[in-house]
C-alpha cells in the first residue's frame, strides 16, 4: 500500500477474481469489502475467499471493511482480520462509539472509522481520540439516509460539508492523518468527480474513497497542485533558499512563515 492515500478502492470480498486487478489498479489502497457489497447469505463465502487469497498472495497488503459492531458477522470478520498478516488496516462502518473502535484496535490493526449515522457524528470526538485510529472517513449515502437528507441537492451539500468540517477538526485535534472524503457514487461522471475531488483537496482531505478503477486517475490528478500553484510555491521556496529570510514580498503579497509552509506542502504534494 502506498505511503500516500489519495485513493482507496473498494472491491467486493465475493469477487476474489478482482482482488489482484484492484491491487494493480494504481489505487493507493484497496479495501476488500465484507459489508455492503456482500449479501447476507454470502458472508461466510466472502470470508473464505478473502482467507484463500491472503494465503495464496502473501506479499499482498490491503484494508478490509468488516461488518459493523451491531451485526452477527462482526466477531467473525474481526477474528479473520486478526489472523491475516496481509490486512494492514480495518475500515469500521457505522462507527458509533469508542468502545466499537477499541474492539477493532484489539485485533492489532489500525482503524479507519466510517461515520455514517447521526450518533457517529455526535460522538466523533471520542471516536477520534482512540489510540490506533489511523484517520477518519464517512459514508455519505448512509449518513444522508439516517439524517433524512435528499441526495444531489444544495441542501445535502450544506449538511455534508458541516460533517466534513467536523472530520477535519477532530483529525487535527487528535493528531490523526488528514481524513478521506466519501465516495462519488456516479462512476460514469469523471467531470463531476474531478470537481468533488478538487473541493475535497482544497478542504484539506488527503484523498477519497472510490468504487471503480476508472475513478482513480481522476482523483489523483485532482489532488495534484495546479501548474499555477506549483510555480508560485517553487518560486517561494527558491527565494527562501537563496536569501535565508522568512519574510519577504512576492507577486505584490507578503510572504512569511505560514505562507512558506503552505508553499512547502504544495511542492511536497507535487512530488518535488
Amino acid at each position: 500500500m502506498s505511503e500516500q492515500l489519495r485513493s482507496a478502492l473498494f472491491v467486493p470480498a465475493t469477487r476474489s477474481d478482482r482482488f489482484a486487478k484492484a491491487l494493480a489498479s494504481g489505487a493507493d489502497a484497496v479495501i476488500i469489502d465484507l459489508e455492503d457489497a456482500v449479501e447476507h447469505e454470502a458472508k461466510e463465502r466472502a470470508r473464505a475467499e478473502l482467507s484463500n487469497f491472503s494465503m495464496t498472495h502473501p506479499a499482498a497488503s490491503f484494508l478490509v471493511r468488516i461488518n459493523d459492531g451491531a451485526t452477527a458477522w462482526f466477531e467473525e470478520d474481526l477474528a479473520l482480520c486478526r489472523e491475516l498478516p496481509n490486512v494492514v488496516g480495518i475500515v469500521l462502518p457505522k462507527t458509533e462509539s469508542a468502545e466499537q473502535v477499541y474492539a477493532v484496535v484489539g485485533a492489532g490493526k489500525r482503524v479507519i472509522p466510517l461515520i455514517e449515522t447521526a450518533r457517529g457524528v455526535q460522538v466523533l470526538d471520542e471516536i477520534a481520540s482512540v489510540q490506533g485510529v489511523r484517520r477518519l472517513s464517512f459514508g455519505l449515502l448512509d449518513l444522508m439516509l439516517d439524517l433524512g437528507v435528499t441526495p444531489d441537492t444544495e441542501s445535502a451539500a450544506i449538511v455534508l460539508n458541516q460533517v466534513r468540517f467536523q472530520l477535519l477538526l477532530r483529525s487535527r485535534m487528535h493528531g490523526l492523518g488528514a481524513p478521506l472524503d466519501s465516495i462519488y457514487p456516479d462512476f460514469s461522471d469523471p467531470v463531476g468527480l474531478g470537481v468533488a475531488a478538487r473541493q475535497a483537496c482544497d478542504m484539506g482531505f488527503c484523498g477519497m474513497l472510490c468504487i471503480h478503477p476508472r475513478q482513480i486517475e481522476v482523483i489523483h490528478q485532482a489532488f495534484l497542485p495546479s501548474d499555477q500553484d506549483l510555480d508560485w510555491a517553487q518560486r517561494v521556496m527558491a527565494q527562501v533558499e537563496r536569501s535565508g529570510t522568512v519574510a519577504f514580498k512576492q507577486d505584490g503579497r507578503m510572504v512569511d512563515l505560514p505562507v512558506i509552509e503552505r508553499a512547502r506542502r504544495i511542492v511536497a504534494r507535487a512530488g518535488g
